[in-house]
């Protein structure tokens, strides 16, 4: 399917990585960036020289920093914005002809939770509640093994479009066969949702393990491998106490296979923070974990799983839920543990049967 009109509100690696791909498909794709340098960039030199250096945009997509532009007269739109912003970014352009009336196929690349004064909410829940009522159950989640960069060069990437509405999980599927990009369907929004947050949770964990490899013999590959077993279930058991409804969301490429790139992949940000902690004392910077998240620029990237981290933590909270690698990592963030401590506590003296 292609020549379909597309706008892609949010222009950092993901959302311009997801623009240019389907771009290479033949379509025509705006994507909205609020700085200028990222409009003049991607239109003059078909490059994200702030968020995505060195990786050549198609010539089909386009920039401009006007939001309302973007999202006018688009078959669909896809939002690409952080999770604390995603709300107040729908609220620039919801009144658009196109969203009010329902007619454009509305979709998601953010990951996370979103804070409210009533706990953590998951995304396509806060994104409905700004949207029009005639999105209420319409709106998809575009998730799967999927970094920015390698998506952006057209390798072979496997997305999941998950919705309640089969047609509209049919049309963004649809969409996404363009050239380097093998797309599914899922109607088990919640799980699709989970993995896509809480995956970034263990991979911290997972670098952190990583490091800790380096300088202590009691770790290895083989002790790897048993974290992201671990890690993924407690992945399905915090997916089906939100009301996830598919086992097999958890062992296909929105659970596992997100889990293993994320956790082992050169580009993953999550895992690096996890090597950070450890190899540059990354936690010196910061009092605790609610300092970490207010401060989280001091990083110079973004762990999306130590903020997940902090959400997690009030769900399993709520629901008594006790996750042994996601509250260790609460603890390590907190400053309640020392990370070789929580790996010898977790690995060593637990019992996994």
């Amino acid at each position: 399917m292609a020549g379909k009109k597309v706008g892609v509100i949010g222009a950092g690696a993901w959302g311009t990585a997801f623009a240019t791909a389907l771009a290479r498909g033949g379509n025509e794709v705006q994507v909205w960036a609020m700085e200028p340098d990222v409009v003049e960039s991607i239109n003059k030199s078909h490059e994200n020289i702030r968020y995505l250096p060195g990786i050549e945009l198609h010539e089909n997509l386009t920039a401009t920093g006007d939001i309302i532009e973007c999202a006018t007269d688009k078959e669909f739109i896809i939002l690409g914005s952080p999770s604390l912003y995603l709300a107040s970014t729908i609220k620039q352009f919801v009144n658009v002809p196109n969203i009010q009336n329902g007619t454009s196929v509305v979709g998601t690349l953010t990951k996370g939770f979103v804070p409210t004064e009533n706990g953590p909410k998951l995304i396509l829940e806060t994104m409905e509640s700004a949207l029009p009522e005639c999105y209420a159950h319409q709106t998809v989640y575009i998730a799967g093994p999927s970094h920015a960069e390698e998506v952006a060069m057209g390798k072979v990437t496997g997305l999941v479009a998950a919705s309640e509405n089969p047609r509209n999980s049919i049309r963004l599927r649809e969409l996404m066969k363009v050239p380097g990009l093998l797309p599914y369907s899922s109607f088990d929004i919640v799980g699709v949702q989970i993995c896509a947050a809480a995956k970034n949770v263990i991979a911290v964990v997972y670098g952190a393990l990583d490091a800790l490899t380096e300088v202590s013999s009691l770790f290895g590959d083989n002790c790897e491998s048993l974290l992201m077993a671990a890690g993924l279930n407690e992945i399905q058991r915090l997916g089906f106490a939100m009301g996830a409804t598919h086992a097999e969301t958890f062992t296909s490429i929105s659970g596992v296979g997100d889990l293993d790139v994320t956790c082992k992949s050169k580009y993953g940000r999550n895992r690096r923070f996890g090597q950070d902690i450890i190899k540059t004392n990354m936690l010196d910077r910061f009092k605790n974990l609610d300092d970490l998240i207010a401060n989280v620029k001091l990083v110079g990237y973004l762990p999306e799983g130590a903020i997940a981290c902090k959400y997690v933590h009030q769900i399993c909270e709520e629901k008594g839920l006790k996750l042994q690698i996601c509250d260790g990592l609460y603890r390590i963030l907190n400053k309640e543990i020392k990370p070789l401590d929580f790996m010898r506590e977790l690995i060593v003296e637990t019992n996994w049967e």
